[in-house]
């Protein structure tokens, strides 16, 4: 596996941060993240947290976690980059890192899905960006106008 200098697996002090992260990209309320990541700290799940560290600060942040009934597939569930660090090759990276992990220990295919707004119109460019391929698109999944959208990467 590549060597990654600012990436590391999440720690509990990065919690924070990634709720700060979360709300400011508005992937998800930072309510939520002590559930989502309570299994990954327990090691109850075979999830995968991690964080860009820059100057000691947490500005990035994915979650990844294994399909369920698959034989080396996962899926992306959330990346996110500190808005004020968007645009310097920080999501890229932190795709890269990903990737590399999950084919190291035998991972096949990596999953992301997201919306097809308008709004999401610049998420789903990086994606296609860093060699995702649309696969499927499931009209008005999460409410009328609002379709997901599941990228696919060979690993």
């Amino acid at each position: 596996m590549k060597h990654h200098p600012n990436i590391r697996p999440v720690e509990k002090a990065d919690v924070p941060h990634i709720e700060q992260i979360a709300e400011a990209t508005e992937l998800f309320p930072a309510a939520m993240l002590d559930d989502m990541i309570s299994g990954y700290f327990d090691m109850s799940k075979n999830d995968i947290w991690f964080a860009y560290m820059q100057e000691g600060a947490t500005i990035s942040f994915g979650f990844c976690e294994p399909e369920r009934m698959t034989d080396g597939t996962w899926n992306l569930l959330a990346i996110g980059v500190a808005p004020e660090h968007q645009g310097l090759g920080i999501g890229s990276a932190m795709m890269r890192y990903l990737e590399d992990r999950l084919a190291a220990q035998g991972a096949r295919i990596l999953l992301v899905e997201t919306m097809g707004t308008p709004e999401l119109a610049q998420t789903r460019s990086f994606y296609r960006k860093n060699g995702y391929t649309e696969e499927a698109r499931i009209r008005e999944f999460y409410e009328p106008g609002a379709d997901k959208v599941v990228f696919w990467k060979h690993l």
